[in-house]
């Protein structure tokens, strides 16, 4: 659970700004987002194969 206490000259936008990047930080929004919806166990591992070459094809590029 991330949270972000607010001082007393802080103005709200910055504090949002912070918890933003604390949420971002912490891979709460790509959870949520990977579990928005049931994925088969063969789509899984059709997308694991597809970043691994794709990370593949980089490094053979570098």
């Amino acid at each position: 659970m991330s949270e972000v206490i607010i001082q007393e000259d802080e103005n709200f936008e910055r504090a949002l700004k912070r918890f933003k990047k604390k949420v971002e930080k912490a891979g709460i929004l790509a959870d949520l987002r990977k579990h928005r919806h049931y994925e088969k166990p063969s789509e899984k591992r059709k997308r694991k194969m597809n970043a691994a070459t794709r990370k593949n094809r980089r490094h053979r590029a570098m």
